[in-house]
């Protein structure tokens, strides 16, 4: 029998055999005669996105956990405070797309109102009779059996729908509005009105709205025996 060959060379590392310049791999138990290197850690910032990437030892794991914590409280904090924001948006996009239904008041009060001029004559549905009121600084009320949300309300001004008759008597050029809903929180909206004849369609957007009070502002054409006129007002929830 033929004596093994004797190969002088790095033993390897598993077995121990000899192996001889230039072999990648032991020639008797094909174990990697020059492993690679261990990899130098990753930097603790290539760790953080994407988050499946593993961890290596050494890496940061820390400042990663840090990091990490920092962005859920960021995103966090912005949605408390983008949330209201939001709610807005979306009951806006809602009053759009729904159809407006009207709300009849079921209480009407005028600070003062000239005789044959009752506030009620706002919601009676006719163009041809109006509130009275003897000038700026008077108020019109309305009270809501059960809350609702108000999308919008018309405002008819002057004495009348019709053109030729619209400016026979003083009109409100601005009207300061004050709504209440069911919890007792108040709203304020300053409305300017146009000078001509027809309904004025006024966009609100209020929830559990239980009380609507309207203040005459700055008027125009009240001289002599005139009034300020306010032919209707029509108050719309969604359907």
């Amino acid at each position: 029998m033929a004596e093994p060959e004797e190969v002088s060379g790095v033993p390897c590392r598993v077995c121990g055999t000899p192996n001889p310049p230039g072999r990648r791999f032991c020639r008797r138990c094909a174990s990697p005669l020059a492993p690679a290197e261990d990899r130098a850690p990753l930097p603790w910032w290539r760790t953080i996105w994407p988050f499946r990437r593993r961890v290596r030892a050494g890496s940061g794991r820390w400042i990663r956990v840090l990091v990490t914590l920092a962005v859920i409280l960021a995103l966090c904090v912005g949605g408390f405070f983008l949330l209201p924001a939001g709610r807005a948006l979306f009951e806006d996009t809602r009053d759009k797309l729904s159809a407006p239904k009207a709300v009849t008041p079921v209480g009407i009060h005028a600070s003062a109102a000239v005789p044959g001029h009752p506030a009620k004559n706002t919601t009676d549905g006719l163009s041809n009779r109006y509130w009275g009121a003897p000038g700026a600084g008077a108020s019109i009320t309305y009270t809501f059996a059960k809350p609702f949300r108000m999308v919008d309300l018309i405002i008819t001004n002057g004495a009348s729908k019709e053109p030729e008759e619209y400016a026979r008597e003083a009109r409100a050029l601005r009207m300061d509005m004050e709504v209440t809903s069911a919890d007792g929180s108040v709203h304020h909206k300053e409305i300017d009105l146009s000078d001509k004849a027809g309904n004025q369609t006024i966009v609100t957007g209020i929830d559990d709205v239980v009380k609507v009070r309207l203040v005459l502002g700055s008027v125009t054409g009240l001289t002599g025996q005139r009034v300020v006129a306010v032919g209707e007002v029509e108050f719309f929830q969604r359907s």
